[in-house]
Parts: C-alpha cells; sequence; structure tokens
C-alpha cells in the first residue's frame, strides 16, 4: 500500500457513518449479546482461540451480526472474505472458492467467508457453496434478520451453529451512545457535544434494540446542532425527537403514566372494546415499551377476563407472545395487534378467575380430613390393604363418560368453585353438564 492508497482508506473511514466507524474490532468491545459471548461462552471461547467451525447470525437489524463478524475478521488467522447476498453472484462464489482451495492447497491457510443477508441467496446459489462448507474449503459466517430454519438451505443449516441474536436492551444501547459521544478516536469525541439524560433515555428506548438506528441519530443531532454559548453541542430531548423522527411521548416506565396506560390497555380489553386497546397498545409501543412485557399482558387478560368464554385467546394470545420474541420489532405490532383485537373482541367471563381465588381462601383456612380414600393412590404393593383406592369408579366405564362419586373431601362436599358463565364457550359447558347430570341423575354445578 503506498501513501496515497493509505490516504485514502484514512479518508474513507473518516467519512464512513458514525456506527460503521464505531463497530467493536475486538470481543472485549462488544456490547450486548451476553449469552452467546460473554466469557467461557462457547462462541467467546471459539473466537478468541480461533477454532470456528461454520455458524449462522440470526436476529433483528441492528443487534450486531456484522459487528461479530468484524471481531472475527480481526481476530482470526485465517482468509476473511465478505460479500453480500443482495449483489453477488455465482462469479463471485466461484472466485472465493477458488482462490480458497489454493491457499488452503499452497499454504495450508483456511478461508472465511460471510455473507451478509444470505436468505437472499436462492437454493442454487446456497446448494453452490454446500460442497465447499462440507469439507472444510470455507469457513461459512452467514447473517439474515430470517429465521435461517425457513429460509436457508436445510443442509447448511445442519451443517452450521445457529446463534439468535437479541434485541440489544435500552441499557446496551445508552452504553453505545455514550461511547458515541464521547470517543474521540472512533466516536464524536472531539466535536465537545454533552447528552442530557432524558434525550438519552429517550433515544435508548425508541430505538427498539436497533444500535444503527440510535447512533444515526446521535450523529445527525450533532452535525445539525449549533454549538452553545459554553463551547458545548447539547443533545436536548427535542434535538433527539427531531433527528430519529419520533414525537416524544411522557410514558415514564418507572411512573404513574406507564400504570395509568397499562391499566387503560387491560380494561379496554376487558370492556371489549378493541378501538381502545389498540390505541393504547400503539401508544406502548411507539414510547419503546418492552414487547414482552406488552405480550405477558395479554396473556394474563386473556386467562383471567376470557377464560373458558373462548379457549382459544389463551392459545392467541401464547403464540403471539412467542412469535414476537422470534421476530421482533418493527413486525411484532402486528402480531401483538392480532391478539389484542382477538382478546377484546372475545366472549368475557371471569369464572376460572373467581374459582381459583374462593380454592385458595379456602385452602388457606382449611380443616379436613384430606383425599377421600378411594381417590388415594392404589398403584403400590399393599395399598388396598390400607384402603386405598377401594370403590373408586372409573368414569370411562359408564354412559357419557361420567358417574357421580365423591372427590372433594368430607367437609367441602356440596362446595362450589367453577361456575360457567352463560356467556361464549361456557354456555357450551353448561349445557354438557345439564346433559351428562340429567341422564346419570347427578347434581348440576
Amino acid at each position: 500500500m503506498d501513501l496515497f492508497d493509505y490516504m485514502r482508506d484514512i479518508n474513507k473511514e473518516q467519512e464512513s457513518p458514525l456506527a460503521s466507524r464505531l463497530r467493536p474490532s475486538t470481543l472485549d468491545e462488544v456490547v450486548g449479546q451476553e449469552h452467546i459471548i460473554g466469557q467461557g461462552k462457547m462462541l467467546y471461547r471459539a473466537i478468541k482461540a480461533d477454532k470456528l467451525g461454520s455458524i449462522i447470525f440470526y436476529g433483528p437489524a441492528g443487534t450486531g451480526k456484522t459487528t461479530l463478524a468484524k471481531v472475527i475478521a480481526n481476530t482470526t488467522s485465517a482468509n476473511f472474505t465478505q460479500i453480500n447476498a443482495a449483489a453477488a453472484g455465482k462469479k463471485d462464489m466461484e472466485q472465493v472458492t477458488t482462490k480458497a482451495k489454493d491457499d488452503a492447497g499452497m499454504y495450508n491457510k483456511k478461508t472465511i467467508l460471510f455473507i451478509d443477508e444470505i436468505h437472499r441467496f436462492n437454493k442454487g446459489q446456497q446448494d453452490y457453496l454446500l460442497p465447499f462448507v462440507e469439507d472444510g474449503t470455507i469457513i461459512l459466517i452467514g447473517a439474515t434478520t430470517e429465521n435461517p430454519y425457513f429460509e436457508v438451505n436445510s443442509a447448511l443449516v445442519s451443517r452450521s451453529i445457529i446463534f439468535e441474536l437479541k434485541p440489544l436492551s435500552s441499557e446496551n444501547i445508552k452504553t453505545l451512545i455514550l461511547r458515541a459521544v464521547n470517543d474521540e478516536e472512533k466516536g464524536m469525541g472531539s466535536y465537545k457535544a454533552k447528552i442530557d439524560d432524558e434525550a438519552l433515555t429517550f433515544l435508548s428506548e425508541i430505538a427498539g434494540g436497533d444500535a444503527r438506528l440510535a447512533l444515526n441519530a446521535v450523529e445527525l443531532a450533532i452535525l445539525t446542532t449549533e454549538r452553545s454559548e459554553d463551547g458545548f453541542i447539547h443533545i436536548t430531548l427535542d434535538v433527539a425527537s427531531e433527528c430519529i423522527q419520533k414525537k416524544v411521548i411522557r410514558y415514564d416506565k418507572s411512573g404513574d403514566n406507564h400504570y395509568d396506560i397499562i391499566s387503560a390497555f387491560i380494561k379496554s380489553m376487558r370492556g371489549s372494546d378493541p378501538d381502545a386497546a389498540i390505541y393504547y397498545l400503539a401508544k406502548m409501543l411507539y414510547a419503546g415499551e418492552d414487547i414482552r412485557f406488552i405480550a405477558r399482558r395479554i396473556m394474563i387478560c386473556a386467562a383471567e377476563d376470557v377464560s373458558n368464554a373462548d379457549p382459544l385467546a389463551l392459545v392467541v394470545a401464547t403464540s403471539a407472545a412467542q412469535a414476537v420474541e422470534r421476530v421482533g420489532m418493527p413486525e411484532s405490532q402486528i402480531i401483538l395487534a392480532q391478539a389484542v383485537s382477538y382478546v377484546a373482541s372475545a366472549p368475557k367471563s371471569n369464572s376460572a378467575v373467581n374459582a381459583i381465588n374462593m380454592a385458595m381462601e379456602v385452602v388457606k383456612s382449611e380443616n379436613t380430613s384430606g383425599v377421600p380414600p378411594h381417590l388415594m393412590d392404589a398403584s403400590y404393593k399393599g395399598a388396598v390393604g390400607l384402603g386405598r383406592g377401594i370403590g373408586y369408579k372409573y368414569p370411562h366405564e359408564y354412559p357419557k363418560h361420567y358417574v357421580k362419586q365423591q372427590y372433594l373431601p368430607d367437609e367441602l362436599v356440596g362446595k362450589k368453585f367453577y361456575v360457567p358463565s352463560d356467556n361464549g364457550y361456557e354456555k357450551t359447558i353448561q349445557e354438557y353438564f345439564r346433559d351428562i347430570l340429567s341422564k346419570t341423575n347427578g347434581d348440576f354445578l
């Protein structure tokens, strides 16, 4: 490299976006993803020991997939080559694999191939890579925002270790923002900027786990904000809001407003007002509320306020909670909206919560003789001699698979805990009991 090449690379580095300049070059500089690169974790050990096999990084944008690839590039003794699946063709891959074979044969040198957006490769392109990954000609590092089990060749997946990256926490984002503002070597410390606590919190939460989004806003704020009389550039809440193009919503996650919004959200679902429930959902999402917290509240509402009036409500809510863990924002807002609108629109019943509350009160103060003998475990030798299980009637041997017998302790016979409402599916439950009990001389609930 001559002087001109060196100066061109320096200028390019200085002109590159802040998010790119701030990328860690070592594992110790990486922020977040402790579940896979914390000290002692497998990936941490493999990178440190330079003993990587083929891997695929999977996670939302801005969580550090390319960053980890760059760290590996800086620490490995192998040749490191990078291509983007959106732009690369078969010719590019042929050049990489040909050189990798030559380097392995002549210099015993391994080649790591990093493919960004690997899900954009078609089946033919992915199939082309397979034999070179299989025989060790190249060590593949793929990065994708899509679930690799659906979007990447199953043969490649089976020969790789999948590492799922999680959205960065607000504390992780804060760390990166402060590094960007104060670091004079890689960041923008030379600009003498200060960021207010309110602005720091706002950016870290509104970024939704995407470090790149927050850093782009910080860079724009510093480059476009006039210096104050004290000689510093002040990034205020208003400046931060303008630079990330998000309106500030007064929503303190630890304050009264937070609890007021979540209370209104729950009560709107309980009150069967899907419009209001969706509005409060949008308010929480816009303010950067944790989508997992929202999903938990929907599940609770489905069990507490819908219950058996529509048993599918809890299924929908639980599936939504699992889906948002996999998908992340912004698409998770669609998943949450579906769950919220379903729960809000479902028939309501609090019979299950009433039942468990009543039962808990009885258990706290009970003084009963315990489990009736005919219900006791009779699976061991000598149980009959102790009077265990004698007289138990197996319901499936009777009409309608029902037979009247005592299940509650003697002192609680006739006690009712679960009383189904006449709403939704619970009306069907009532009809079911009326039917079997009328034909078996039983007592209705």
